[in-house]
C-alpha cells in the first residue's frame, strides 16, 4: 500500500479498532459463507416474495430496493458504489440494468483483485480508493450508493460531501445502514456495551445519530431527504447471524482446523450486531434517499 493510501486509511479508523484494510483483506473470504453472491450486508424481507430461509434472496432484495430508490436512467447511466466490498451490489445492478456502467471503491487489495475478477465481463470496475476522497470528476455520476460502508468513517460529513461532489445535478444518493436513535452517552448499559463491541470488532468509527445525519445531508446541499426505518424488514436476515456463526465455526474446525484472528473478530462483530438490534429504542436500520 502506498504512503498516501495509508494516510487515507487512518481517517477511517481509531486507536481501539483493527486496521480496516487488514481486516477486510483477511476476513472478506468469510463472506462467501454468508452470501454466495458476496453481498456484504444484511437483507430486506418482503412477505410472499423473498424467502426468509434463503439469505441471498433477502440480500439481493436489499440491492433491488436501493436501486429502485436511485431511479437511474432506463438506458445507460453511471453508478458509484462508495465502499463496494467485493462488488456484489455492482454485479447485481449491472445484471439488472441495461447499458449501466459502474465504479466501486474499496481500500482492500483483496476485494479489489477478487471483485474485479467477478466483474470481468461486465461494465464495472473497482478502484482502490477512499470514498471520502475519490479521483472521480465532479458532477459525473447519475447515482451513488453506500450500503453499510459509511459507518466505517462514522457517517461523517466528509463522506456526504464527497458523494455530493461526484453526483450530477439531480442525481441521487442512497444510504442503507444501521444508525443510533440517541446519543451514545444516553444508551443503557447493555446498549452501550453492544455498541462499543460492535464498533471494535467491525472496525467502525462510530454510528451516526439518524436525526443528525439527516440534517447534515441537508446542510451538505442534498434535497428531498427521505428517511425510512426498515428495521423490521432487515430483522429476518439478522436472525440468520447465530446460525451462520455456528455453521462457519463448524466448517472451519472440521476443515482447516483454525480460525483466523480476523475471522473471530468478524464473527464477534456479527454477534454484537444481533444484540444491538434487540435494543430497538437505541438502534435502527434505515434507508436514506436524497437528491443533489
Amino acid at each position: 500500500m502506498n504512503h498516501s493510501l495509508s494516510l487515507q486509511t487512518k481517517e477511517l479508523s481509531h486507536k481501539n479498532t483493527l486496521d480496516l484494510v487488514g481486516f477486510y483483506n483477511e476476513a472478506t473470504e468469510d463472506y462467501a459463507f454468508w452470501s454466495k453472491d458476496f453481498n456484504m450486508h444484511f437483507g430486506y424481507f418482503v412477505p410472499w416474495k423473498t424467502n426468509p430461509f434463503k439469505r441471498d434472496s433477502m440480500l439481493n432484495e436489499m440491492n433491488r430496493q436501493v436501486l429502485n430508490r436511485l431511479k437511474l436512467p432506463l438506458q445507460g447511466g453511471l453508478l458509484a458504489d462508495l465502499g463496494c466490498g467485493m462488488g456484489g451490489t455492482m454485479h447485481y445492478a449491472l445484471k439488472q440494468t441495461s447499458g449501466l456502467s459502474a465504479f466501486g471503491v474499496t481500500l482492500s487489495e483483496f476485494q479489489l483483485r477478487e471483485g474485479n475478477k467477478r466483474l470481468k465481463n461486465l461494465q464495472g470496475t473497482i478502484l482502490q480508493e477512499n470514498f471520502n476522497r475519490t479521483s472521480f470528476c465532479s458532477n459525473s455520476f447519475d447515482g451513488a450508493l453506500a450500503i453499510e460502508s459509511f459507518c466505517h468513517s462514522g457517517h461523517s460529513k466528509q463522506s456526504f460531501k464527497e458523494a455530493y461532489r461526484i453526483l450530477k445535478p439531480g442525481g441521487s444518493l442512497v444510504i442503507a445502514d444501521a444508525f443510533l436513535k440517541k446519543d451514545p452517552e444516553a444508551l443503557c448499559y447493555g446498549g452501550k456495551l453492544s455498541y462499543e463491541k460492535l464498533c471494535n470488532h467491525w472496525s467502525l468509527e462510530r454510528l451516526g445519530h439518524i436525526t443528525k445525519v439527516a440534517q447534515e445531508l441537508k446542510d451538505t446541499g442534498f434535497s428531498e431527504v427521505s428517511v425510512e426505518d426498515i428495521s423490521f424488514r432487515v430483522a429476518p436476515s439478522v436472525l440468520h447471524v447465530p446460525f451462520a456463526i455456528s455453521g462457519f465455526i463448524l466448517k472451519k474446525l472440521f476443515g482447516s482446523g483454525a480460525l483466523k484472528k480476523e475471522s473471530l473478530h468478524n464473527l464477534k462483530g456479527s454477534f454484537y450486531a444481533l444484540l444491538s438490534g434487540l435494543h430497538m429504542k437505541s438502534f435502527g436500520y434505515y434507508l436514506i434517499t436524497c437528491k443533489k
